[in-house]
């Protein structure tokens, strides 16, 4: 019996493991992706508009599918701007969303999600959030020639880029619905953890691949 006690004591401990390194590599993708996006002078997210961002999300790996009813899902991370202007320490997100047309196959494209207000990102802490429903959402604009904007050209709340095959580009994300996961937050962070305290900073002890992430942001948005 005691035996039996301790196997399964070491497989709850295990799947524990398991689940938290799932996480981990949800980190490690999201800093790749983000990486490489900014790696290429001709096609990257401008600097400036990083710079200006209020939160920035990066979502790999969203898979769509279907045919003529299709759907995109994906899990990724969010950060915020603290009010020292540094970044928190992430929350992991959901992205899931539905499309009507003709379509047919599976596609697997990297997103990321500039927000430009901080009204995006207490919607996503509060519940869930719609894009373009909840805020106005745009294709973000790339590369050298995309620094001249000015903030009077850049309207949208939210700018969605998107990264498949190689290509990066803007791309439409409307009727998408971004939220907190909880799960995730709870493996890496531990019970009863809120978003808002992770991103206020009331965290300890975050896995160094998680806060990574957080410290990839600053470099890539310091001006």
């Amino acid at each position: 019996m005691t035996r039996i006690v301790l196997l399964f004591t070491l497989l709850i401990g295990a799947l524990g493991v398991t689940a938290q390194d799932a996480q981990l590599q949800r980190a490690d993708d999201a800093i790749r992706v983000l990486s490489e996006i900014m790696q290429s002078p001709d096609r990257r997210i401008p600097t400036e508009m990083l710079a200006q961002a209020e939160a920035i999300a990066v979502i790999p790996n969203v898979v769509k599918a279907g045919l003529v009813l299709g759907g995109r899902h994906g899990r990724g991370l969010i950060s915020v701007r603290s009010p020292d202007g540094t970044w928190s320490n992430p929350s992991f997100v959901s992205l899931a969303g539905g499309s009507v047309g003709f379509q047919a196959g599976v596609q697997a494209t990297d997103v990321v999600l500039v927000f430009r207000s901080r009204r995006g990102v207490d919607s996503i802490v509060n519940g869930k959030f719609t894009l373009g429903a909840d805020a106005a959402v745009a294709a973000g604009p790339v590369g050298r020639n995309a620094q001249a904007l000015t903030d009077g050209q850049l309207k949208a709340e939210i700018y969605s880029y998107s990264r498949s095959r190689g290509l990066f580009a803007g791309v439409a994300l409307d009727g998408s619905v971004i939220r907190i996961d909880h799960k995730a937050n709870q493996k890496i962070y531990g019970s009863k953890v809120t978003p808002r305290r992770i991103f206020e900073g009331g965290v300890g002890q975050v896995p160094a691949r998680v806060v990574d992430f957080r410290d990839r942001l600053e470099e890539h948005t310091a001006q």
